[in-house]
């Protein structure tokens, strides 16, 4: 029962440090700089947020897949495929959970008053220590909660980690395949404890984050 827990909490850790690096860094560069396409690829970034998750992972399954563009150049280069394994969930949780962490981070970014970035660049602080000594630490509020909220996103990841990484105990079965698959079986007891262990666990993390919040705004 608890392999689903140590399962998905891997994931949802790797996926997160990802969507944290890679979400904030888009993030500010959408935030700070105009070019040709923005719009569009804006709007690749934010899509999985509201596409079915079915859907998500088929477009998944396409890309990663053994047929894929990225999973071939994978299979070619290390001799093995992403599909079927936790990496596949990784990916999936990733690419669900983005959009939340970029949305929150562009959000912060957006209200930070111009004045600290053109006296920082009066002084000769370059992009790179602007993005450092400014950027991040005025923004930190909006990078936790985009962090917290993508954490439990991945944590909670089922339609397409269930495209892609299939259902296989020990291996790839997260906490929400396995509560689906123990309902399907009529196990309740165990679909039960699951669901219980993940509200209990999600209503503490954005409980903390509340009160964390608070604080904040308190000093």
């Amino acid at each position: 029962m608890f392999t689903p827990i140590l399962i998905s909490l891997k994931v949802a850790f790797f996926s997160t440090v990802f969507t944290l690096v890679i979400g904030v860094l888009l993030a500010w560069v959408f935030t700070k700089y105009e070019f040709v396409g923005k719009e569009f690829w804006e709007g690749l970034i934010t899509l999985p947020m509201v596409l079915p998750p079915s859907v998500t992972g088929y477009a998944l399954l396409m890309f990663i897949g053994k047929n894929g563009l990225l999973g071939k150049l994978i299979y070619k280069l290390f001799g093995t495929s992403l599909i079927f394994t936790w990496k596949a969930a990784c990916v999936s949780a990733f690419v669900v959970s983005l959009p939340l962490m970029y949305q929150s981070c562009k959000a912060a970014f957006s209200n930070i008053d111009i004045v600290y970035e053109k006296a920082a660049k009066t002084l000769g602080a370059t992009e790179k220590v602007i993005f450092w000594k400014i950027g991040v630490p005025l923004a930190f509020p909006g990078i936790i909660s985009g962090l917290v909220l993508s954490f439990t996103r991945a944590l909670g990841e089922f339609g397409a980690t269930l495209m892609v990484a299939g259902n296989i105990p020990g291996k790839t079965q997260t906490i929400p395949i396995a509560i689906y698959f123990a309902v399907d079986s009529g196990d309740m007891k165990t679909a039960n404890t699951l669901v219980t262990i993940v509200v209990v666990f999600s209503f503490i993390v954005v409980y903390g984050l509340n009160i964390w919040n608070k604080k904040k705004k308190k000093h």
